[in-house]
């Protein structure tokens, strides 16, 4: 070797790091093929002829040397002391645990993806070996490349990079020393300075200039100041994982993001390494941690883990760059990333969070919006959704007329997002109207308008209810209620109201696609549109919802477990739930008593008393009616009708008066009510025979 440094005015880039490791392939692929005396091999060491020139002239010594490895080997190391800056081949070196002449291998195999010329040498070294038409470097071929002079032994290198997924056999059925091999394509670009958007199809990386700054994210206080210690803690090799729980589309990405530039680090979204089974791919899961290396870039999976359930993410030995998962509420992270993690929970942004991100998304162009106080009190959503609904709402406005989006508008852009995500699995309920809409008794209506009331003012009354002792008053802001009383007493429909009041959409949960045979699936329906419901801020409505809150029983066989932990894992939802949700029930002494305790608000339907289905009547008749007063009054009096039987009389009347006269009166209004009572089987207390009233 020359006392001058080779290659020392040659810039630090990855790139220039690339071109040494080739050329030091080249130099040793053309000097072990220089000793065949096959003249095939030395056609095309010919056509290459060229690359000789080139070394030559660059100072590198004559390649029919047996030294030319060790030349090269010093070189680069001599060189890499110059450079300060990040090299992608020098920092998977490092992480594998490989030498510079172990790299070169590994760049012996790629020679074919520059100069195709390459493959026609191979195939001509490989045809020594029995294997004519071979145009990839074998094992049996790369063997006499590490023969003569003081080469070091490759195998172990080899089986490292098999191992890690740099080198890869194309044929593996083949016999061993047949096996040819090549470089992975994704990182072949990296080693050559090229960041691609998309490594993979399935792979998205973002370099740390195009990641969010801690001062573009809008965290609340105490969440911000936490987080911003992360990445020292990275640094100093105390934290590789990073998990963050918290509701989808609260910016738990974002924030992962964040942290990752703050560690100079760009970013891998490897949340296709995640199978439809929950389970991680463990050969992809392998590759995104080689190209982390490679890129310096932190890899981030998103994944959603059902209540009672681990996923289990590996972390190859060799890597130690930092991990970060976001994921919901439930389920756990289990495997060798769980090592040396810390956890953090990003809740439903408080309501000056809200505003801020309610201004971002709508001023976004430097203008103004003088709602935005009432937008961020009637919408409790993730920042993720807020910016979704802006977009929308922006979008949709222009063809109303409008510059500046409406709070309607705003409503039916989030109305959009809700269907997305609820249609699966509940159903909207359209409502309208307000309490004057609903006849029922005092006492109910006064518990109605309480159950209001805590709706509206459920985000303040942590904060009133506490003494400044820290505790965690985060589950008040749920609203549970029950409604509970015999079929046709109004529950449903004082559900509607109470969505309409609230300026809420009513979903109704859909048990048939909820309640599953299969043991685990009934807890991940439940939990996956309980889940969304508080996201979308929206209310939620267990109808005929004794079938889920059954009371427990003693275990006699399989079924009565199961159906026990359906029963434990719902009351365990219930006491952290964040959402508005009401159960109705018929059937109340169904109910497991654990449940009743549970619900903040329990309203009581009972059969309405004659003043009450007098105003049943008149709010049900239509405004055209020709029935007289003391005839409706006989109605209230005698019938003991429930609202839905004076509902379906009234319709049943109508329809008859469309088909007839045109307008319900007495006797038209007597029929229905007559049929209402046939459908039931019992006697109608109309008296017979007696005139009926008119006007």
């Amino acid at each position: 070797m020359t006392d001058a440094q080779p290659f020392a005015s040659l810039e630090g880039t990855p790139g220039n790091h690339f071109r040494l490791h080739f050329y030091a392939a080249v130099s040793d692929v053309l000097a072990a093929a220089s000793q065949s005396a096959s003249e095939s091999v030395t056609e095309c060491l010919q056509a290459l002829a060229g690359y000789k020139d080139e070394l030559r002239a660059s100072g590198v010594p004559d390649f029919h040397t047996s030294d030319v490895l060790e030349w090269w080997c010093g070189a680069i190391t001599q060189w890499e002391t110059t450079v300060t800056g990040f090299l992608p081949l020098r920092a998977v070196r490092q992480a594998v645990g490989v030498g510079v002449n172990d790299m070169v291998l590994a760049f012996t195999s790629g020679l074919i993806e520059e100069d195709a010329r390459f493959s026609a040498l191979f195939e001509r070294m490989n045809g020594a070996h029995g294997q004519s038409g071979q145009p990839r470097a074998t094992i049996a071929m790369l063997t006499d490349c590490r023969r003569g002079g003081q080469r070091p032994d490759w195998r172990r290198a080899f089986r490292q990079f098999v191992d890690c997924g740099l080198l890869r056999v194309t044929n593996a059925d083949a016999p061993r020393v047949q096996h040819g091999i090549e470089v992975a394509p994704a990182l072949w670009d990296v080693f050559r300075g090229e960041f691609h958007q998309k490594p993979e199809s399935w792979l998205r990386y973002a370099p740390p200039d195009q990641l969010p700054a801690w001062n573009d994210l809008i965290l609340d206080r105490s969440c911000a100041q936490t987080l911003t210690s992360v990445p020292r803690l990275i640094a100093a090799g105390e934290a590789r994982t990073i998990v963050l729980r918290g509701p989808q589309h609260n910016g738990r990405r974002t924030v992962l993001s964040a942290i990752a530039r703050a560690a100079g680090r760009g970013i891998l979204d490897a949340s296709a390494v995640n199978r439809p089974d929950n389970r991680i791919d463990e050969e992809r899961w392998r590759h995104v941690a080689l190209l982390a290396t490679a890129m310096h870039a932190m890899p981030v999976l998103t994944c959603e883990v059902a209540p009672g359930e681990r996923l289990q993410i590996p972390r190859p030995e060799w890597f130690d760059g930092p991990v970060g998962i976001a994921v919901g509420r439930s389920g756990g992270i289990g495997g060798s990333a769980s090592e040396r993690a810390i956890t953090f929970t990003l809740g439903m942004p408080a309501p000056a969070t809200r505003r801020a991100c309610w201004r971002k998304a709508l001023c976004s162009d430097g203008g103004s919006h003088g709602n935005i106080d009432a937008i961020a009190e009637s919408f409790r959503l993730p920042s993720g959704h807020i910016m979704r609904a802006a977009t929308l709402a922006r979008s949709h406005a222009p063809l109303a007329g409008r510059s500046v989006p409406t709070l309607d508008d705003i409503r039916d852009a989030v109305r959009l997002l809700n269907a997305q995500a609820l249609d699966p699995l509940a159903s909207r309920v359209s409502g309208g109207g307000d309490w004057s809409d609903l006849a029922t008794r005092e006492d109910t209506m006064r518990e109605l308008l309480d159950l209001e009331l805590r709706c509206r003012q459920r985000e303040r009354l942590p904060s009133a209810l506490d003494r400044g002792g820290g505790s965690d008053t985060s589950a008040v802001c749920g609203v549970r209620a029950l409604f509970r009383g015999p079929s046709g007493t109004g529950k449903t429909l004082a559900a509607r109201v109470l969505g309409s009041v609230l300026q809420k959409d009513l979903y109704r949960v859909d048990l048939s696609a909820i309640v599953n045979k299969y043991i685990g699936e009934t807890e991940k329906n439940l939990d996956r549109v309980i889940a969304r419901a508080e996201e979308l801020d929206v209310i939620l409505l267990f109808d005929e919802g004794d079938a889920l809150l059954t009371q427990r029983t003693g275990v006699s066989s399989a079924n009565d477990r199961y159906a026990n932990l359906e029963t434990n894992f719902l009351l365990q939802r219930l006491e952290v739930f964040d959402g508005i949700l009401i159960i109705t029930t018929n059937a109340n002494e169904r109910i497991d008593t654990a449940f009743e305790r549970r619900m903040d608000v329990v309203v009581e339907f009972l059969p309405a008393q004659p003043a009450e289905r007098w105003a049943l009547w008149q709010l049900h008749l239509p405004p055209n009616h020709s029935v007289a007063a003391d005839f409706i009054d006989e109605l209230a009096s005698r019938c003991a009708l429930n609202g839905g039987q004076v509902h379906n009389a009234v319709q049943h009347a109508v329809l008859e008066a469309l088909s007839h006269r045109g307008v319900v009166d007495a006797a038209l209004l007597e029929a229905a009510v007559r049929r209402e009572y046939r459908k039931t089987g019992a006697v109608c207390p109309l008296r017979s025979g007696v005139p009926v009233y008119s006007d």
